[in-house]
């Protein structure tokens, strides 16, 4: 088991333990993983290993490259944006059975939101860039991660546009 600390130039793992053990039946328990083939959940796990994260400690950052996605075993994370005129905004919070992370596979590859630990938080850590490449040639593969991190990609919208519409003190009707 190593320790890893914070990052400023990749942000991987910030902080706790990592390790691989309970690697695969944290895998074969996360419902993201549910229905993927024997052979995807081995390439799937060569680029996992289990991370824990402090309450308050920072995932990643909007704006930094995005080269991994993380599937949330136990615990809460905060996406959250930052604007000028009104500080941290909340857009979501996530927690078990969730996955944090998807612009790791759509271009530009850029975190859109902050996210952060709401309290103590362990996940599995999939680096992202080894398995974009990996659907470029496991067609199967790609295409279950593209049609599973989209649902992801179209809760994250609607959360952001209910923060919006509750921002501009628009009511339920509104939306």
């Amino acid at each position: 088991m190593n320790t890893i600390t914070e990052s400023t130039s990749s942000r991987t793992p910030q902080s706790g333990i990592i390790t691989t053990a309970g690697l695969p039946a944290m895998m074969a328990s996360h419902p993201f993983l549910e229905g993927f083939s024997p052979h995807q959940l081995r390439l799937l796990s060569d680029c996992g290993m289990v991370v824990n994260f402090r309450p308050g400690e920072v995932i990643f950052r909007e704006g930094d490259p995005a080269n991994r996605f993380y599937l949330i075993h136990q615990g809460k994370v905060a996406l959250e944006s930052y604007v000028k005129e009104r500080g941290v905004t909340p857009i979501q919070t996530v927690g078990a059975g969730e996955v944090l992370g998807w612009s790791w596979l759509f271009p530009p590859y850029y975190w859109h939101f902050d996210a952060r630990a709401v309290e103590s938080t362990e996940a599995l850590f999939f680096y992202g860039t080894p398995l974009r490449e990996e659907c470029e040639t496991d067609h199967d593969l790609g295409y279950e991660l593209y049609k599973r991190m989209a649902e992801v990609m179209m809760e994250r919208l609607q959360a952001t546009r209910r923060q919006l519409l509750h921002s501009n003190g628009c009511s339920r009707k509104c939306m």
